[in-house]
């Protein structure tokens, strides 16, 4: 009797919780709402029930749909707050602390995903001394789902901007909003839904991909939530067997003297330069394991205190240890290997200093052009470049691949961008493309049907996106050559066709040696200058200039650019560089170049009748110099005889 009792009372506070209000994670305490619009609230209820909302002296009532599913409409509001919002129905829901301002959607891929956290040490006053309540970010946890758009998050908070929250902000869109903030004086808020890796197709919706059937296709193909499962478990068991292979085979664990091992013998070790890459000091391609050690001679006023160990980068993976004590490890390739030596750790004299080295594929070693040291703050600091001795801990057969499941098609779109459209948006900040090079001439049709799909799916035609534009990468090149990064550039300039868009060029703050560049503070100006233009009305504000009108003229080709009515170059120079041209579209030359205000006269004497122009055509163009009168780069690009401008 008792067991019936409490099954029927479990029966009974279920349904009542199933019927209790409940407001999307986006409408939670510190929510920064879209000033100056009609807005539409939202959540769910138990069908048909009544719910009621208290705002500022005012009562809004609606009822619950059939599905659950209540709306209600509250007027367009200024700038301002804190406010409180009750919603009243079988429950009652209290919002706190409720601001009107602008807010902005930030998404992409790795760069800006990218944390503060990761640049801490480049803007040490503001991660560690930056308070602002009217400034805040709700971060979209990364989860995917192919089969249908969800209404809702999984999680996710409103934080302010302060010390304890700007680790985990993403760092150009808190730049950015710190700049709109300073000119607008209204509340901005961020909502960060980006996942380092993804392609653009990864965020179109289903609608959007239907235009491009390999995406489609492949959308279609990952509903098959068994074949996904097992296909990751395959992979993971991959990955650990591998792994495990390694461990198993490698010298240096399975020694009686582990190579971490503050004294070993070393006799038998060769030496190679840090920062280097092994294949390209004597071993060749090798996948596998490589140890590598180093003496360090630290002086009496460092000894038993607390250290910074920087390694720059390695790839792939890294262990470390010092004096036999294990400091830290690094899973992948990407982050800075920025270690803390314990207290005690070291000693004056002699220290060893061993690390372990994974490479699963391609060339590994230390990143050059990356700091390497070893620093106690205020005391002294300690150059690790040089000669490291170096032993093969075991060879193996390149790591199993991934086929990182959440990158593809539709799956991002689905769980995080479809549960925020109703929520309105001052505008859109975009950072991708570099998962997308591979295929640069697609970017040109992905990208602004993405754009056009995000607006559709907001309902708002003119929703300001502002995106920047893909940095300087990878190593020079002293001669012309075909470049996939400068051909994505170019699609993500002629994106600025479609109405109420606008870009930050990127080409010059760059790193040739890291595709997550440290700089985003320049990123998030430059984007805030965009959205000056495109989304505050500032007509004045200025842009990086990009070509207007092209004349194609025997001898020379004169392009006319936007964005300035005086150009300039920088760097010391005293003419522009790094334009090229062709006579046959297909083979370009290093051409010369002068400048009349803000045109551009380029030619050769191997070209007499150039029929196509290039600047800044390279993966990273080094010696670009050619600038506004107001201090920003002109975009790269490439115009043709038969696309006139």
């Amino acid at each position: 009797m008792r067991s019936t009792f409490l099954y029927f009372l479990l029966l009974l506070m279920g349904s009542t919780l199933t019927g209790q209000i409940r407001l999307p994670r986006l409408l939670s305490d510190g929510a920064i709402l879209q000033r100056d619009t009609d807005l539409t609230l939202w959540g769910w209820a138990a069908p048909d029930e009544r719910v009621t909302l208290e705002f500022n002296g005012t009562r809004y009532r609606t009822r619950a749909g059939a599905d659950g599913k209540w709306t209600i409409k509250l007027p367009a509001q200024p700038a301002g707050g804190p406010f409180e919002m009750v919603f009243r129905g079988s429950n009652t829901v209290t919002l706190a602390d409720v601001l009107f301002g602008d807010v902005w959607l930030c998404s992409g891929q790795s760069n800006m995903e990218l944390a503060l956290d990761r640049v801490a040490d480049e803007y040490p006053e503001i991660v560690t001394g930056y308070t602002n309540n009217r400034i805040r970010q709700f971060l979209v946890p990364d989860r995917y789902d192919f089969n249908r758009a969800h209404d809702d998050l999984t999680a996710g908070n409103w934080e302010a901007a302060r010390p304890e929250n700007l680790p985990e902000f993403t760092a150009v869109g808190f730049f950015f909003a710190r700049e709109i903030y300073e000119r607008e004086q209204v509340p901005i808020g961020l909502i960060n839904a980006a996942l380092g890796g993804s392609p653009v197709e990864s965020w179109m919706s289903e609608a959007a991909l239907k235009r491009f059937p390999e995406a489609y296709t492949e959308m279609l193909k990952f509903r098959d939530t068994v074949m996904v499962a097992e296909l990751e478990a395959r992979e993971r068991a991959a990955q650990a067997g591998w792994l495990q292979q390694l461990n198993a085979s490698d010298a240096g664990l399975q020694s009686t003297a582990r190579w971490s091992a503050a004294n070993i013998d070393e006799s038998n070790w060769r030496e190679m330069q840090v920062p280097g890459y092994w294949a390209d000091q004597g071993t060749g391609l090798l996948n596998g394991s490589v140890w590598l050690r180093r003496r360090v001679e630290v002086p009496d006023a460092m000894a038993g205190r607390e250290a910074r160990l920087w390694l720059g980068r390695v790839v792939d993976q890294d262990s470390v240890w010092l004096n036999g004590t294990f400091i830290g490890t690094t899973g992948y390739q990407y982050p800075p290997r920025k270690y803390t030596v314990p207290t005690g750790v070291l000693k004056a004299g002699g220290n060893t200093l061993a690390v372990r080295v994974i490479n699963g594929g391609g060339k590994g070693g230390f990143v050059p052009d990356k700091p390497y040291f070893l620093a106690v703050e205020g005391v002294d600091t300690l150059d690790l470049r040089g000669t490291w001795k170096y032993r093969i801990g075991a060879p193996m057969d390149p790591q199993p691949g991934t086929t990182f499941v959440r990158w593809k098609a539709g799956g991002l779109f689905n769980r995080m961008i479809a549960p925020l459209r109703e929520y309105p948006l001052r505008g859109v900040l975009w950072y991708q493309g570099e998962s997308n090079t591979g295929n640069p001439e697609g970017y040109a049709h992905t990208f602004p049907a993405l754009i056009s799909d995000w607006r559709d799916q907001w309902n708002d035609p003119d929703l300001p996106f502002l995106f920047v534009q893909l940095t300087n990468f990878m190593d020079p090149t002293p001669r012309p050559t075909e470049s996939n990064w400068a051909q994505l550039r170019q699609a993500q300039l002629e994106a600025l066709a479609l109405p109420h868009t606008g870009m930050a060029m990127a080409i010059d703050v760059g790193e040739w040696n890291d595709i997550h560049p440290l700089d985003k503070e320049s990123v998030g100006h430059r984007l805030a200058l965009a959205a000056r233009r495109v989304a505050y009305g500032d007509t004045e504000s200025p842009i990086s200039p990009y070509p207007t009108e092209t004349t194609f003229a025997p001898g020379e080709v004169r392009i006319t650019l936007a964005g300035t009515d005086q150009l300039t170059v920088k760097n010391g120079d005293d003419r522009p560089r790094y334009f090229e041209i062709s006579g046959d579209g297909d083979r370009f030359v290093r051409a010369s170049a002068r400048l009349e205000g803000n045109t551009v006269i380029v030619s050769s004497p191997e070209v007499p009748q150039p029929v196509a122009v290039r600047y800044a055509w390279a993966d990273n163009p080094t010696g670009a110099n050619l600038y506004s009168a107001e201090g920003l780069p002109v975009s790269p690009f490439e115009v043709r005889k038969e696309e006139q401008r």
